[in-house]
């Protein structure tokens, strides 16, 4: 009961809030083209059948809430999976994408984290640049990994793969520095006394020790490595997909399907990120962790 009234009814709250705020612009910016329609139609509706009007138009310049999910409910449960227009099918093209960048991103993550903390030379010339690399932006960055790679013949799956790469990395990275190097001096020390090897020091107290870390940062990892996809089949003129849906609502002006695409992304983000933290409980709970 207390978890009812701490965590649902706060987020609820905050939904409604958004829900409504989200009518009430619908109203407002689909108001000019609705007025533009009636006066050529020579007709004079009322308040209550002007905004239904603008709640109902097939190309709204801000979808009505309702309208999202009517087309997200269709695209989703009501299409053949095969379908293009299928959601389930061009969200699985892009989480296809996805999980191989991420899994490319967290591998390199990790190999980046293990080097730094080992080799102060790398600590010292490669970590600026690692951070250097985050403020390029992705959408400048995708364009040209797609044109190399299809100058050497690789297109397709690993190219969008490679732009996840890129985002997903530097949070792992990142995450497992600061984990294996959390252990305390004193651990070290005793670690030391026993005189282990550095390489039972590093499996049996800096990774154990980095763990909570390296899980809290997949979380940010995944979600990022979902943008990198999307954004990796801007530039390709991919068919299929939930970024080539995004690309295809903008050319038609199907602003109801270009919202849809963006629900789909987020339900997909949210999944992955939760899905990641089930799996960081359950290796926590089977390194003897203790719930919190």
């Amino acid at each position: 009961m207390d978890s009812f009234r701490s965590k649902i009814i706060p987020v609820t709250t905050i939904l409604a809030g958004v829900v409504v705020l989200w009518y009430i612009f619908a109203v407002i910016l689909n108001a000019p083209f609705q007025r533009d329609l009636d006066a050529r139609g020579n007709e004079t509706p009322g308040a209550v059948e002007f905004i239904g009007k603008t709640l109902s138009q097939p190309k709204p310049t801000l979808p009505a809430p309702h309208q999202v999910a009517v087309n997200f409910f269709e695209n989703t449960f009501l299409r053949s999976v095969t379908s293009s227009r299928s959601l389930v099918y061009n969200t699985w093209v892009t989480l296809s994408s996805t999980l191989l960048g991420f899994a490319f991103g967290t591998a390199l993550g990790i190999v980046i984290a293990v080097g730094i903390v080992h080799v102060a030379t790398l600590d010292r010339s490669l970590m600026p640049w690692i951070i250097a690399s985050q403020t390029i932006p992705i959408l400048a960055v995708a364009p040209m990994i797609i044109v190399v790679l299809a100058a050497v013949g690789i297109t397709g799956l690993i190219p969008k793969a490679l732009i996840s790469t890129y985002l997903s990395f530097f949070p792992v990275a990142v995450g497992m520095v600061k984990g294996l190097r959390s252990p305390e001096l004193m651990h070290l020390d005793l670690m030391h006394t026993y005189n282990a090897s550095a390489s039972q020091t590093f499996w049996k107290l800096r990774v154990p020790a980095s763990v909570p870390f390296l899980f809290t940062s997949m979380k940010v990892a995944v979600a990022a490595s979902l943008v990198g996809a999307i954004v990796g089949e801007l530039p390709t003129g991919a068919v299929a997909g939930i970024g080539a849906k995004l690309l295809a609502g903008a050319y038609y002006s199907q602003t109801i399907d270009i919202w849809s695409a963006l629900v789909a992304g987020s339900v997909v983000a949210a999944l992955l990120v939760m899905v990641v933290g089930i799996a960081g409980r359950l290796v926590d709970r089977a390194m003897g962790g203790r719930p919190a």
